[in-house]
């Protein structure tokens, strides 16, 4: 799963009435979870958190690639041989990948996983790798070679030394499906939280919505607005922590799937959608398509919205997106 920073707090309030807030903070995935539940009592927001966990657990036993004996896992050992039969959901969701892939003319990739780790981002690479290096990397990289076979439902990866990694989606998708089955269990109002992929549902005891507040990366001590979640999601994404610098050009550790360079100008992406699953992916490609893109793309498309930080600390915003109303 992805390593993305975390640039949003939420602003939770406890409340006397019969109801309460109940939050357990975890780690999963890799990552940082966080699960907050309105509930009657300790003992029903307790269950309504293990019910999320196990909820976790489940997928990432579908759709990781570091487990070797999952179905994505089995997808990718097979890749340029034979096609893998997978569970329905898991299908749908490769589907729903590809989609967000041809949206966003493949600045968001599942097949990503197939490139060359040439980029180092722990302090070790002195210099650009070779032009030659960077274009071999992403060889094996297209999801045009992910074929799909409804009928069977199977996934088929083309060519040898191809493989998915679903860190741009599958946290989302995650958050989507811990909030879909809570609700079926009973619970009415809360908050699930993968590492940044956040969706809230429901109100505050006291009636209010839940609030997100989003900072500049540039300046992390400093809210510069806070916006009220009401049964969509955020998923909050940046690069200030994580990248290289080379002829005085800063280079993400996000990769362009399709050039095997980094993305550049841009150290933060918000992206506020109806679910985490489209927040999550979308984020990605904005990343890579960069700015004025990535900002033509959200406008275009009904129930999405994005704030972007650049590399000086100039915030952008989608056309719907009116700062001035949000400012702390």
């Amino acid at each position: 799963m992805k390593s993305i920073l975390l640039y949003c707090s939420l602003f939770f309030l406890w409340n006397s009435s019969a109801q309460i807030i109940h939050t357990k903070k975890t780690f999963m995935l890799g990552s940082p979870f966080e699960m907050t539940v309105v509930a009657k009592d300790t003992v029903q927001g307790n269950q309504f958190i293990n019910q999320a966990i196990e909820e976790v657990k489940r997928i990432e036993n579908l759709i990781s690639d570091w487990f070797p004996t999952t179905q994505i896992s089995k997808v990718n050992q097979n890749a340029g041989i034979s096609p893998v039969k997978v569970d329905e959901e898991v299908f749908e969701l490769i589907e729903r990948a590809i989609k967000i892939s041809k949206l966003t003319n493949g600045a968001f990739d599942i097949s990503y996983a197939s490139m060359d780790k040439i980029w180092k981002f722990d302090g070790s690479m002195k210099e650009m790798p070779a032009q030659e290096a960077i274009k071999n990397s992403v060889a094996k990289v297209g999801y045009q070679n992910i074929i799909l076979n409804e009928n069977e439902s199977t996934i088929f990866l083309k060519n040898k030394g191809m493989k998915l990694g679903l860190g741009g989606i599958g946290q989302g998708y995650i958050a989507d499906r811990v909030k879909a089955l809570l609700i079926e269990n009973g619970c009415k109002s809360g908050i699930v939280n993968v590492s940044g992929d956040i969706f809230a549902w429901g109100k505050q005891p006291d009636g209010k919505p839940w609030t997100v507040a989003i900072v500049n990366p540039m300046n992390k001590n400093k809210v510069f607005a806070t916006f009220p979640l009401e049964d969509s999601a955020v998923e909050t994404s940046g690069t200030y922590e994580k990248f290289v610098t080379f002829n005085g050009k800063r280079y993400s550790h996000i990769i362009d799937p399709r050039t095997g360079y980094p993305a550049t100008g841009i150290v933060g992406v918000s992206v506020f959608a109806k679910t985490t699953e489209l927040a999550d992916a979308l984020a990605t490609g904005i990343f890579v398509l960069g700015i004025d893109v990535g900002i033509d793309l959200v406008n275009q498309i009904n129930g999405i919205e994005c704030i972007i930080v650049d590399d000086k600390g100039v915030v952008h915003t989608s056309k719907n997106i009116d700062l001035k109303k949000f400012n702390n």
